[in-house]
């Protein structure tokens, strides 16, 4: 299959001062504050819209599942895409694409239409997708290899800083201004009246971040990337010829990993608002329960600049089997306590959680030489596990919302797993060389 386009882990870029790769890096993190933003969002726009369509939770988490199977489809085609026309193009053709989505919302809002809503988020996640294709591995193999996990923490901090402003976004701008948003816990069904008025509530918010995407397009592309010269060209067919992806153990059990890892990740956030909103865990309205998924997501932030720095000198897979502990611990007490002590153990999952997407990338596509670009395009696409949050939903329906966190804390077991074991690498293939 086709992989996003990169220099091999641990070759330095091409001509150029190490001051236009830092600017580039700058430029990147920008990127990855931006679909953070976006996808967080989601937290407060699914019980928003779970009012206003009277979901179930199974309808709910069906949403998210819409956004994540994006990364599916959209994978191969934005490798293809980035191979065609090059890096800088296919970010200002991703952030256009989500800015399209973004103002598909305005029509899906004023009908109001749940399967329009489908279509605006596949819209804008397949454009995100066609921004983690690219920038991802591209962050992962500037640099030295050893720290690689910790470069790559750096920059998806600048994604958790988005992550950790979209719930003050959304709960200010949606659930704020909703009837649904401000009600008690418990409150009576929406009027028809009032679940049009809610409704249209997200038009403002989406027009302006297609603004705010479409000027970001502006400026990366007017801005003079660096050129990557050959070490951004896809490594030569027989190059590739002889080695085998299956046998480089960290990449099989990693895809794995990334793909039951967002099953976590996204299942906590997406369920967050529900569940501190019950009177027996926090007894709050949806607007309150925005302001503390504010603080899981600050958590990641948090998480991710310490981790930038001690896997500067901690091995990433001990730091990733000690983050996937805490996690675990904290989800079985959010899953069989209430009150305050549920709440806050949900909330700080997302300091356990921070590392993790990141470490296993990095570990993933460790020793792949040639075969770097496509076993990175592999990890990406697994990032469609994020679709199985429907399965939680289902729990949610099916046994409760707090049980089913259960499959949560299974989850974070199989990431545990691969910190011990699965990442260890078997065969070390050399590096290409980067043109000078």
């Amino acid at each position: 299959m086709a992989g996003p386009m990169q220099i091999p882990v641990g070759q330095s870029a091409s001509a150029g001062p190490a001051q236009s790769y830092r600017a580039a890096l700058t430029l990147l993190a920008s990127l990855f504050f931006m679909w953070g933003f976006i996808t967080v969002i989601n937290g407060t726009l699914l019980p928003h819209l779970r009012s206003v369509f009277d979901l179930s939770y199974t309808q709910t988490t069906l949403i998210e599942s819409v956004w994540f199977i994006a990364y599916f489809f959209a994978s191969i085609p934005s490798a293809k895409l980035i191979e065609r026309v090059g890096y800088q193009k296919s970010m200002v053709y991703g952030l256009a694409l989500m800015a399209v989505g973004a103002l598909i919302m305005v029509p899906s809002a004023r009908l109001p239409s749940y399967e329009l809503t489908l279509f605006a988020l596949f819209v804008i996640a397949s454009g995100i997708t066609l921004l983690q294709v690219a920038a991802n591995p591209y962050v992962a193999v500037v640099g030295k290899p050893e720290t690689a996990s910790s470069r790559l923490n750096l920059v998806q901090a600048f994604n958790s800083a988005g992550a950790t402003l979209a719930p003050l976004f959304g709960g200010y701008l949606i659930l704020g201004r909703t009837t649904s948003g401000t009600a008690a816990a418990g409150a009576a069904a929406l009027t028809p009246a009032e679940r049009l008025a809610d409704a249209q509530s997200v038009v403002l918010p989406y027009v302006i971040v297609a603004i705010v995407l479409a000027v970001l397009a502006v400026v990366i592309a007017r801005f003079p990337l660096p050129a990557m010269g050959a070490a951004t060209q896809r490594s030569a067919k027989e190059d590739r010829q002889g080695h085998s992806l299956w046998k480089h153990r960290n990449l099989v059990f990693g895809i794995p990993a990334i793909f039951i890892y967002l099953i976590a990740e996204i299942g906590v956030g997406n369920l967050f608002i529900n569940f501190v909103s019950q009177p027996d865990i926090g007894n709050l309205t949806h607007q309150q329960a925005s302001n503390y998924l504010f603080l899981l997501w600050g958590g990641m932030m948090v998480g991710r600049l310490v981790g930038a720095f001690v896997m500067q000198k901690v091995d990433a897979g001990h730091a990733l089997a000690f983050a996937s502990i805490g996690a675990t611990i904290v989800m079985l007490i959010a899953a069989t306590t209430t009150g305050h002590v549920a709440m806050w153990a949900l909330i700080s999952v997302g300091l356990f959680h921070s590392i993790m997407f990141p470490t296993i990338f990095t570990l993933g596509i460790k020793g792949l030489g040639p075969l770097t670009e496509e076993g990175s395009g592999l990890l990406i696409m697994a990032i469609a596990g994020g679709a199985l949050v429907l399965v939680q939903g289902w729990l949610a329906d099916t046994y409760g919302l707090q049980a089913s966190f259960f499959l949560t804390a299974a989850c974070e077991l199989y990431v545990l797993f691969y910190a011990l074991w699965g990442s260890k690498t078997t065969v070390v293939l050399p590096e290409q060389t980067a043109a000078r």
